[in-house]
């Protein structure tokens, strides 16, 4: 059996469930982080950045100021 919205009765919740369920996924996927490892294009965009933020780690926004700005631009 192939898994689907319908067959998985998903299609019949609302906009505020489905992506409740959505994250919910991508926690269950995030804490297995293990099992998909990274391609080496990626490693090396991750040591990229880590030596960019080392060099200057005065620059940027911290997360919670991005996020605070996203949900007073989005009325949250």
């Amino acid at each position: 059996m192939s898994v689907s919205l319908k067959s998985l009765g998903i299609d019949r919740l609302d906009v505020e469930e489905r992506l409740a369920l959505v994250e919910e996924l991508w926690d269950s996927i995030a804490s297995d982080s293990a099992a998909i490892p990274l391609t080496p294009e990626q490693a090396e965009e991750l040591q990229r950045r880590l030596a960019d933020y080392e060099a200057n780690p005065n620059e940027g926004v911290p997360w919670s100021e991005v996020k605070a700005s996203i949900s007073k631009l989005l009325g949250k």
